[in-house]
């Protein structure tokens, strides 16, 4: 029988009717920016990234958690005494700054919080020094300064042995006409930029495929890739800050642009207006993602349903900024190609992949 994330205990039904709950309420919030001579725009709910409009600038604000992925690095620490705590902090402030990148606005500050379930998990000095320094190191990757966190020691609610990592960013959008607003057209191109592999989605499903083999993380991926299951799980993820403002350097209107995280290619249609993303050159399926659907088994849909099977961003730009665009992610050091392109088709809102055979309607994504 084939694995789902559902099979891991996450349901997205559940999560995002709480997210859409949120929102609602939220909203009702709205006017207490006035005194702070702040507006809310009128698309940010729902977005990756939270707005607050004055009159010569946006600022953006970001929450964000790693998830589980930490607890691969734990196993993996404990039975290789490889510490990857390093990548485990870059994560962390990829996940956050790649969202809040996502509306324009360039990190600021970037702020740690880290629980614990005990005071003690701080006296592993290679596992403490190894979190601040990949802290520090994708702070300096994205460009923003760490401006301080929280480490509250919650007993009876985090695991001993255990660290919950997450943390929060804020951002400026200076001058205005920065701000990625979601100007999507008919016929403009998607362009994918590569991840490094699962980077922060989907680790609950990982994580229930690592206890039934028989090998563990220690199980090789194969398929032309000569790292483990769990080294692979473990490399840190790509943080996109430096594409963008590249791309904002040279002046290239970046028409909207998706963080593919949780939902996996659904993410592509996560603006609000109906759009249909056909993805022509999905390119061939990575290494560990081919790993993890045999290893699972994970059938074609819910694979790219759940991972981001090797895209970690996407934008999207007119056809006459395709060549720009391509040149910004090259300076930055990103691998990125044309994978598709937006079509207008009345009220349908999906993403196509035509050569997999692969459709996702617009009603299996509901963030907002």
């Amino acid at each position: 029988m084939s694995l789902s994330y559902e099979s891991s205990g996450v349901r997205y039904d559940q999560l995002d009717a709480f997210k859409r709950a949120c929102q609602q309420a939220a909203r009702t919030t709205a006017n207490e920016l006035t005194s702070h001579g702040y507006a809310e725009p009128a698309t940010t709910r729902g977005e990756s990234c939270y707005l607050m409009e004055a009159g010569d600038h946006y600022l953006a604000h970001v929450e964000e958690g790693l998830g589980t992925k930490n607890l691969v690095a734990d196993v993996v620490y404990a039975q290789t005494g490889k510490c990857f705590y390093r990548e485990i902090a870059i994560d962390t402030v990829a996940t956050i700054v790649n969202d809040l990148i996502t509306c324009g606005a360039r990190p600021i500050s970037v702020a740690m919080h880290a629980a614990v379930g005990a005071s003690e998990w701080f006296t592993d000095a290679v596992r403490m020094q190894a979190l601040v320094d990949g802290w520090a190191e994708g702070c300096h990757r994205a460009g923003a300064v760490w401006g301080g966190g929280e480490t509250p020691t919650l007993k009876g609610i985090v695991h001993p042995d255990a660290i919950v990592l997450a943390g929060s960013a804020v951002g400026k959008i200076v001058p205005k006409t920065q701000r990625i607003t979601g100007d999507v057209q008919d016929g403009d191109a998607i362009i994918f930029l590569a991840s490094t592999g699962v980077q922060t989605n989907g680790l609950s499903l990982c994580r229930l495929i690592a206890e039934r083999l028989p090998q563990g993380y220690q199980t090789p991926i194969g398929h032309g890739d000569g790292r483990t299951y769990g080294e692979a799980l473990l490399a840190a993820s790509a943080i996109y800050v430096d594409f963008v403002v590249k791309c904002q350097q040279a002046g290239v209107k970046l028409n909207y642009v998706a963080h593919v995280t949780g939902h996996g290619w659904r993410k592509l249609m996560r603006l609000e207006e109906p759009f249909v993303y056909e993805i022509t050159e999905p390119r061939p399926i990575p290494a560990l993602f081919q790993f993890l659907m045999e290893a699972g088994p994970i059938d074609l849909r819910e694979a790219y349903a759940t991972f981001n099977m090797g895209v970690g961003f996407a934008a999207y730009v007119a056809p006459s900024a395709v060549e720009a665009t391509l040149a910004a992610a090259k300076a930055a050091g990103h691998e990125a190609w044309v994978a598709g392109k937006v079509k207008k088709d009345g009220t349908r809102k999906a993403v196509v992949i035509p050569s997999l055979g692969l459709e996702y309607s617009g009603d299996t994504l509901q963030v907002r």
